[in-house]
């Protein structure tokens, strides 16, 4: 659209100055109490494997949209999170779903690794310290794997602020629309629900308001979440 602004996204450039400025100090922490998993995850860390996966995405040729069938089984892991972060450095979309005609990539979990006829398949083991996958079947690659094998780089391409950033739970966001999420200081408690509604308040509203996101997914006794409260000092649940 003539006069549309190019830049960046504004979430993946918030992260950027964010990771230069205070880089050591907790973005994302991921529990699954079920099973005593717990991993913290630093705002470089975080900045660091969004660079790693827009560098895949770019040597994987991939111009128009990555689709995450990932996000909607498990929008609350934090591999999960990290996806469309990068593909919006890449100025791609991201379907947070299955894939339509406009992907070129898609983006399983650990429970239906299978190979997408025509399409580049990543199988994220969901591991909590991101461990890969091992025993993939012919035409799916492990995330964790093909991620860490690329450069640490920081390379985010403009695009415009109407283009399509996402598409999934009935709903569609440009670019531009990624940044009036409301932003959010201190430390919250998040409990997954929809793909959007996870990743908004787990990532992109601590990213642009310079506070940090406690994410407990799966199921979890009262005093168990209450617990987590406690230690982690959050505010309380959200969405």
């Amino acid at each position: 659209m003539a006069g549309t602004p190019v830049g960046e996204n504004p979430v993946v450039s918030a992260l950027s100055r964010r990771a230069r400025g205070g880089g050591a100090d907790p973005l994302l922490t991921w529990y699954r109490p079920e099973t005593g998993a717990r991993t913290e995850l630093s705002v470089r860390t975080v900045a660091n494997w969004v660079d790693k996966t827009a560098n895949l995405l770019e040597e994987l040729g991939a111009e128009r949209a990555v689709a995450g069938p990932v996000s909607a089984a498990h929008p609350g892991h934090w591999m999960s999170l990290v996806w469309p972060l990068a593909a919006w450095q890449r100025g791609l979309a991201y379907v947070a779903g299955a894939p339509d005609a406009t992907c070129e990539v898609v983006v399983t979990g650990p429970e239906d690794p299978r190979a997408h006829a025509g399409l580049t398949t990543l199988a994220c083991s969901l591991h909590p310290l991101g461990l890969g996958l091992r025993g993939l079947g012919d035409g799916v690659l492990d995330f964790s794997t093909e991620a860490l094998a690329q450069p640490d780089a920081h390379a985010a391409v403009a695009v415009p602020a109407s283009a399509l950033a996402w598409s999934g739970d009935g709903s569609a966001r440009s670019h531009g629309d990624t940044g009036l999420v409301a932003p959010r200081a201190g430390r919250v408690l998040v409990r997954p629900s929809t793909a959007w509604e996870t990743l908004a308040s787990a990532l992109l509203g601590p990213v642009l308001g310079g506070g940090s996101a406690v994410v407990v997914e799966g199921p979890v006794e009262p005093e168990a979440l209450a617990r987590i409260v406690a230690a982690e000092r959050t505010t309380g649940p959200v969405a």
